[in-house]
């Protein structure tokens, strides 16, 4: 399986799964019709599947409207996109700090696709922050410059081709996709953590109440309908997050998620873990995968 670096991603973003992409995939069935993802932000596993044809549509979905208006750009109008990126990181040059004000600010009257794509390439740790009145307030990175434009092309490019054509992108509230949800998808979700969005972090709108997702998920499986879940996880012997229930009957995982950065800064070499959470449907579909595997093995 190709590793992360393999497939260009196009929007940076704090808490991408892009790194570890190809570990969740893994537990994916061989195809499916179609993907969901009704926390995308930067759709790391969404271009994981495509780039591996393992779904034939996608549903890309992000409470936050900006985000999905920056994916219709890179999926309908890649060279566009791409060009005014260009303009914008060429014209920083010399004045980074306090282009970047200018940028946010504009950003912030008109919510210009191109801005925010800018914005994030140069914020601090790529992560979306808003003020209480509605206002990105992040600062720039002043060590760096963002991707450059030659490469940014080519991530949107990237993918644009890969889905470009299948995908529907909505900024609707998770339990609305969750609802039009069939038998004949995989959901993968990816929810802020939580004690990472509260009232002091407005990320996203609005906050995702884990009882009311933990009753979500038990309509999932009421539906038999196949999900995943990247949720709580450790660092060391520090958890965090509350764990998916019991009673909903998922199989839980984990994935190495590498080496804490906290850890890394104070000489220590606590590796991070983030649970993975599979539906029972899900498990019965790969079960049938390794049953069809096995047959096409003794054929031979």
């Amino acid at each position: 399986m190709n590793g992360p670096r393999d497939v260009p991603q196009p929007i940076p973003y704090q808490g991408s799964k892009r790194q570890i992409a190809p570990a969740i995939i893994q537990h994916f069935p061989i195809a499916v019709s179609r993907l969901v993802e009704p926390f995308a932000g930067s759709a790391a596993i969404s271009i994981g599947v495509a780039a591996r044809r393992q779904a034939e549509r996608f549903w890309i979905n992000d409470a936050h409207a900006p985000l999905i208006d920056l994916w219709r750009e890179i999926l309908h109008r890649p060279e566009s996109l791409a060009d005014k990126y260009a303009h914008l990181w060429n014209d920083q040059l010399g004045k980074e700090r306090e282009y970047f004000d200018k940028v946010r600010d504009r950003f912030n009257k008109t919510h210009e696709s191109a801005d925010f794509l800018y914005l994030l390439a140069r914020c601090v740790k790529a992560a979306i922050r808003y003020n209480t009145n509605g206002k990105f307030n992040n600062t720039p990175d002043n060590r760096r410059k963002g991707a450059r434009p030659a490469e940014m092309r080519r991530r949107i490019f990237h993918a644009s081709a890969l889905l470009s054509k299948r995908t529907r992108l909505t900024a609707w509230d998770y339990k609305k996709v969750l609802t039009q949800c069939t038998h004949e998808d995989l959901v993968y979700m990816d929810p802020p953590y939580q004690g990472v969005c509260g009232n002091r972090d407005q990320r996203y709108f609005p906050k995702v109440d884990h009882d009311e997702f933990c009753d979500e998920l038990a309509g999932l499986n009421d539906r038999n309908i196949m999900f995943v879940v990247s949720y709580d996880g450790r660092t060391g012997t520090k958890t965090y997050g509350d764990p998916l229930p019991g009673s909903l009957g998922l199989t839980h995982l984990e994935i190495r998620a590498g080496r804490s950065t906290q850890a890394t800064l104070l000489g220590r070499n606590d590796v991070t873990y983030e649970s993975l959470y599979l539906s029972p449907a899900l498990i019965a579909s790969l079960e049938r995968d390794r049953r069809t595997a096995e047959c096409q093995l003794s054929l031979w």
